[in-house]
């Protein structure tokens, strides 16, 4: 028919060397595919780092002892621990409000005067509605401690201080959760983790006539190291991040 040409294919032969080459060829290029999947995957990837916050007035230094042991224990459970002066932030202008504004956990610390928190760490929770106006600290942690000279001292008062505050902040608040140590007659006082039985926070002893040298004893200061232990693992489980 006019206009249509006939159109023929021929079958080009390939032989068994060609063949062989385009396998190889093919291999090679997987090889290395694979070989970049591998590494990709053997980089490490990005760690986040916790960061806890240790907020604290010491009025003879018994309680700044505790929050040291509070910030081991913070250590000891993978996150970076920051010690902070209540009296440090006791003005809206301080520097350190930023750094607690990233921080991912803020643990309380204070000595009970008189049945409540010492004034000075009052001011700092006074001076944090500046934070509270703009819910800085909401779904953060916290926890808390506090020590006296008596076994028990109304320092239950104190705990509640800062879990109100906490509350108030929108916080997530951390208990202890480790049992009360000296309940039994088997049991001894002065070796006892959380020999004071408090569940809200850490309660601890510091007897009057005792410089922080001598009080907290060991076992109350085991007892702070476990509070700062369990907010850092408890923030690990909270953010996603992996344990150091």
């Amino acid at each position: 028919m006019a206009g249509i040409q006939r159109v023929s294919f021929f079958a080009v032969p390939m032989h068994a060397s060609d063949l062989f080459d385009r396998h190889q060829k093919v291999r090679t290029i997987l090889q290395v595919i694979n070989a970049c999947i591998e590494l990709k995957g053997s980089q490490p990837q990005g760690e986040i780092m916790i960061n806890v916050a240790i907020i604290y007035h010491s009025g003879y230094g018994h309680t700044e002892r505790l929050a040291q042991s509070v910030a081991v224990g913070v250590r000891d459970g993978g996150a970076e621990a920051g010690l902070f002066r209540a009296t440090e932030l006791a003005t809206p202008q301080s520097e350190h409000w930023t750094t607690l504004k990233a921080a991912d956990a803020l643990i309380f610390g204070a000595p009970t005067y008189m049945g409540a928190a010492s004034a000075e760490f009052k001011k700092f929770a006074d001076t944090s509605s500046h934070v509270w106006a703009n819910h800085d600290w909401k779904d953060k942690l916290a926890a808390g401690f506090t020590n006296s000279g008596s076994v028990a001292g109304d320092k239950s008062s104190t705990l509640n201080q800062m879990f109100i505050l906490a509350s108030q902040h929108g916080m997530i608040w951390v208990p202890p959760a480790f049992k009360p140590g000296f309940s039994k007659s088997s049991q001894e006082y002065d070796t006892a983790i959380n020999r004071t039985g408090f569940y809200t926070g850490v309660g601890t002893q510091s007897l009057d006539d005792h410089g922080p040298d001598q009080s907290p004893n060991a076992a109350d200061l085991e007892t702070g190291r476990r509070l700062g232990e369990r907010v850092a693992v408890v923030a690990h489980r909270w953010t996603g991040a992996q344990a150091a």
